[in-house]
């Protein structure tokens, strides 16, 4: 593995950009800013690190904080998503800590967004000696994420069901009209507008449609591989062993789950919370979200 650096390049004041080889041909993009206890932030669908950039400027006061693009996404590398391996949340995960000891950081606090999140549980699965603590913002798992879409209240995940098929259809679909695609889920899932500026989500839209392949990749692999190693998991009794953190919206309430209940199969040391901005929370509510990750890194 290698990386190079580029001051003053990133996208967040004060971080400097770099680009680490974390697999065969892979190399990620990632930002890091600050000093103190490393923090690893991974952003969601559909966006980049840039998700961060408000909680990883007030974090960098007092931790070194790495913020990349995920494998498939923004400025990291896109591989061909050629077997059910490729983009595995397991894959992903590996790319993470990988990413991190090439930083210097051995154990490190993770928290993770929505597609993040889901690499952010698979890390922290698979990990346990490597990842500290972990937060969780706005995701159930994947095994119960699928059992949770249930009748017609589902489809609010038609896209979980579309990315699914087989290669060809939904790529060809998604990319005649991505602006209009992801513009939607930044327009959907948020309750205040004015957290997603027209340069920021310019930039989320041409990222994103610039990714597609990847990007459906990605969500294929979380309705076949990704639900083999949570059901494996399952089975055999594993639980995080690190203090976990979950932020959510009431998604329990309109699709008729217990989320905190759900969590806590999976977690022993939970601190489970329901919010009311929207699923954008790191942007929309960046002072919560970076007081939830200090005191996770404080427990």
């Amino acid at each position: 593995m290698s990386h190079q650096n580029r001051p003053g390049s990133a996208g967040i004041p004060g971080f400097t950009e770099h680009r680490v080889t974390v697999d065969d041909g892979v190399t990620l993009h990632a930002c890091v800013g600050g000093s103190g206890a490393p923090v690893v932030l991974l952003h969601g669908f559909p966006q980049t690190h840039l998700m961060w950039r408000h909680v990883a400027a007030d974090l960098a006061a007092d931790h070194t904080v790495v913020c990349p693009d995920l494998r498939g996404y923004g400025a990291s590398d896109k591989p061909a998503g050629t077997g059910p391996d490729v983009y595995s949340k397991r894959t992903m995960a590996s790319d993470v800590v990988r990413l991190a000891a090439e930083l210097g950081h051995v154990r490190f606090t993770l928290a993770g967004h929505d597609r993040g999140a889901l690499v952010a549980f698979r890390a922290a699965m698979d990990h346990p000696d490597t990842v500290s603590r972990a937060l969780f913002l706005d995701v159930l798992p994947t095994l119960d994420m699928w059992d949770a879409l249930r009748g017609v209240n589902g489809a609010v995940g038609f896209h979980l069901y579309l990315m699914a098929q087989a290669p060809g259809l939904p790529e060809e679909m998604i990319q005649g009209a991505a602006d209009a695609f992801f513009g939607y889920f930044l327009d959907a899932w948020t309750k205040d507008p004015d957290a997603l500026p027209a340069d920021i989500r310019a930039h989320y839209l041409a990222a994103s449609a610039a990714a597609v392949p990847s990007i459906v990749a990605d969500y294929r692999a979380s309705a076949g591989v990704d639900v083999d190693h949570d059901t494996a998991d399952r089975a055999a009794g594993n639980k995080l062993a690190m203090p976990v953190t979950v932020l959510q919206q009431d998604w329990g309430a309109a699709l008729g789950y217990h989320a905190q209940g759900l969590w806590s199969a999976w977690a022993g040391d939970l601190r489970h919370r329901t919010v009311s901005c929207g699923h954008f929370m790191a942007e929309e509510d960046p002072k919560l979200i970076t007081e939830e990750i200090r005191a996770l890194a404080d427990r």
